[in-house]
């Protein structure tokens, strides 16, 4: 063969162009949900001009916020390589412990909250006991504990609502700082927060580590059973506040709030584009994901449509969001 050969002299240039071609096709697939949800919004505006209103978005923010904190939460157990189904449950039981107290001792309402939200954080801390100290599955685990969280829920309500809240109980969710109720504040403050944990700090690596190979990351020096505790306790400890602010915004609290919002929350996570398999996602597209969902929801309310075909249509979105991620890491594999 001559060393003059074209087919040498060629095969270096393709492969960069190959290798680039590759990587914007892989970044266009990741983020075709933001295409989707401008296409929604899109739609919308058009079909219901109301939608685009700044009172209906300022709603749409609003109704994501208590979800936001759950889906930040799940998106750290599920990057490594976990999932936590006991967040609906823990979002009962810290109402209705919070609520609770809240009645019974109406001039310490703050600190009825701040219970409610340690309870949260100890379910988080059972939970990460059993996946990182036990073993358990995580699929395992977390529902014994969606399981007994619930049945706590109702006990304290002994099967029934808490009745009597005080109206100031309602402060909480219903504060305004410049112009927005408290809750989307801390959704916009607990996904900056944690996507500079995730991007710019050691234990952000750490978690990455721990849901792209264990094993490496244990030789490498990671606490892997750190690790895995500290997320599902962060986990349980948002799902506290959740709780809170939920019961706090309608001046509620039933052994029933909450109950699906796991997913909901996995959903978004998914739809964002992390991966079940762990070590890949950000909160940001978890944010993504989350606000597609509420912008489903909303404009499909006000287009009147059927709650049951907004499940479908949310059904399709997951099971989308899952087969781009098997396509994606197939090719990476390769």
């Amino acid at each position: 063969m001559s060393v003059n050969d074209p087919s040498l002299e060629s095969t270096p240039a393709k492969q960069p162009f190959q290798l680039g071609r590759l990587r914007v096709g892989e970044f266009l697939v990741r983020n075709s949900m933001v295409g989707v949800m401008l296409i929604a919004v899109i739609v919308f505006t058009v079909a219901a001009p109301r939608f685009s209103s700044p009172q209906n978005l300022q709603s749409i923010l609003i109704a994501a916020a208590p979800f936001a904190l759950i889906a930040i939460g799940q998106t750290l157990v599920i990057l490594t390589a976990g999932i936590d189904l006991s967040v609906g449950s823990v979002i009962a039981l810290s109402a209705m412990v919070s609520a609770w107290f809240a009645v019974n001792n109406p001039d310490q309402i703050w600190l009825g909250f701040g219970l409610g939200v340690l309870v949260g954080l100890a379910v988080g801390a059972v939970n990460g006991l059993l996946v990182a100290r036990f073993n358990i599955a995580p699929f395992v685990a977390t529902l014994s504990t969606l399981t007994a969280a619930s049945g706590l829920a109702y006990a304290v309500g002994k099967g029934a609502p808490i009745q009597g809240i005080p109206s100031a109980y309602g402060e909480l969710a219903n504060t305004r700082i410049f112009g927005l109720p408290l809750p989307v504040w801390l959704m916009i403050i607990g996904l900056i927060i944690v996507g500079v944990i995730l991007h710019k700090l050691s234990f952000g690596t750490r978690i990455y580590a721990v849901g792209g190979n264990p094993i490496a990351a244990e030789i490498a020096g990671i606490k892997v059973t750190r690790v895995r505790f500290q997320v599902y306790a962060i986990s349980g400890l948002l799902a506290g506040i959740s709780g809170v602010l939920l019961s706090s915004r309608v001046v509620n609290a039933a052994p029933s709030l909450g109950a699906g919002y796991e997913l909901d929350a996995i959903a978004a996570v998914v739809i964002g584009g992390a991966s079940l398999f762990g070590g890949r996602g950000s909160v940001w597209g978890t944010a993504i994901g989350l606000l597609l969902i509420q912008t489903l929801n909303n404009g499909l309310d006000i287009m009147l449509i059927p709650s049951y075909w907004q499940d479908v249509i949310k059904g399709v979105l997951i099971a989308a969001a899952v087969g781009v991620d098997v396509a994606v890491t197939r090719r990476m594999s390769r």
